[in-house]
């Protein structure tokens, strides 16, 4: 039966119907037509995948990333990344990716900075007489750090599916996440120094304390969430509580930039964006349940093992497949069904979950800046009011340091397990 659950799923999706549509009615389907059990166990088994609790992170960490868009923290610190490094060849390209690493501390969400950061830095960088496709090129890939240092949505939603530490996942993503910073700022010195961009007057130590002591308490946002999370003071769950309810203090009582509608229009969004990601884990975790129920993982084990047992070679495998996915399908959907498959496989071959963990997850953010249907890629073109296909030359370049960064991660494990083995033990 789970060759035809699979099948089922491609026609659906070639019939254009929603990607959680297509998971939960090719279950109902197929479940109908050749199963034992009733349906109703479909509905159960998508009921039983969204009531856990690590979830309730996903809207609190959704709503952080609104709150601090709309009341006015985002602004202070893009203002402080360009006072800092605004004045290296290609200017406003370095502090934007700078900003993002910085908002990556609060958000967890890349769509979150593409649309909210994101429209930022495109005025400041077309203010500056920046050419669209260095622009949005820029913020693109900037945007996908977020989902890679903590906190992290994908990571939540991995964490929950492997039963992998959520703790353990943040932590793991804080080298792969300045690794990629520093890889995208390498990249727009050498397109600077090519294309002869603008930047900033070195500022004076006066204009950096200025800058500083304005961002400083969004700056200080990711140092509660992890501290917290760290000193075990609060759960990754609660930490998205705290940001939320700090963001909020700063829009309303420290900066006094969101009114009521500003509020009640933040709370929708996130009402939305949270209601769309929770059913699509729902829908994909009962699909998951009758792939597993059908023997389909230990048939993908006995299948990929027969071809190699390799771990190098099963992780270059899993790259590609990831990477090519990614640039078709939602992250999140293509993880909530793959990982109970292809988590039996990694431990059969002797690779640590979390480490895999951070591989998929960077892979999968890599395919929301990749053409021809990566999201973050959609979310700037609309901002910036172009066809997305204007965008696949300029953003090519600024995807070699990032495959570059999977792979380092990929066969350097030190690079994800160093740090959560030290802290977190």
């Amino acid at each position: 039966m789970g060759i035809y659950l699979v099948v089922a799923f491609m026609i659906l999706g070639a019939l254009g119907v929603p990607i959680a549509v297509s998971l939960a009615l090719s279950a109902v389907l197929v479940y109908a037509v050749h199963g034992t059990m009733p349906t109703a166990i479909v509905m159960h088994r998508m009921t039983g995948g969204m009531a856990q609790y690590i979830l309730l992170a996903i809207p609190f960490f959704v709503l952080a990333g609104q709150l601090m868009n709309t009341g006015g923290v985002t602004r202070r610190i893009f203002d402080f990344a360009n006072c800092l490094v605004g004045h290296i060849p290609g200017g406003l390209g370095h502090a934007n990716v700078l900003a993002s690493i910085i908002f990556a501390g609060m958000s967890g969400s890349a769509v979150a900075d593409a649309g909210g950061l994101g429209a930022i830095e495109l005025q400041a960088m077309k203010d500056e007489g920046f050419d669209v496709g260095f622009r949005t090129a820029v913020t693109i890939s900037s945007s996908i750090i977020g989902p890679i240092i903590p906190p992290s949505i994908p990571m939540v939603v991995y964490g929950v599916m492997a039963e992998v530490s959520t703790g353990s996942l943040f932590m793991g993503g804080v080298i792969p996440g300045l690794m990629m910073g520093v890889g995208l700022m390498a990249m727009v010195y050498f397109l600077a120094l090519k294309a002869d961009y603008p930047c900033r007057a070195r500022p004076t130590l006066r204009e950096i304390w200025d800058s500083f002591r304005e961002a400083f308490l969004p700056i200080v946002t990711p140092v509660i969430i992890i501290g917290g999370i760290i000193s075990g003071v609060f759960t990754p769950t609660e930490a998205a509580v705290v940001a939320s309810v700090y963001a909020f203090l700063l829009g309303t009582v420290i900066y006094r930039e969101m009114t009521l509608k500003d509020i009640a229009h933040v709370i929708l969004d996130s009402i939305v964006t949270s209601a769309t990601v929770v059913f699509v884990i729902g829908c994909a975790s009962a699909f998951a349940w009758l792939l597993a129920v059908e023997g389909v993982p230990n048939m993908v084990t006995q299948a990929v093992l027969s071809f190699s047992d390799n771990p190098a070679v099963i992780l270059l495998l899993l790259n590609i497949i990831f990477l090519i996915l990614g640039m078709f399908m939602e992250a999140l959907s293509i993880m909530v069904i793959l990982v109970p498959v292809i988590v039996p496989l990694i431990k059969a071959v002797g690779i640590d979950p979390l480490h895999f963990g951070l591989v998929m997850v960077l892979n999968l953010m890599i395919g929301l800046a990749t053409p021809p249907f990566g999201m973050s890629l959609y979310t700037v073109a609309k901002l910036e009011k172009v066809s997305p296909e204007a965008l696949f030359r300029p953003i090519i370049p600024f995807i070699i340091p990032l495959v570059v960064v999977l792979f380092l991660i990929t066969y350097i494990p030190g690079l994800v397990l160093w740090l959560p083995r030290l802290i977190m033990g």
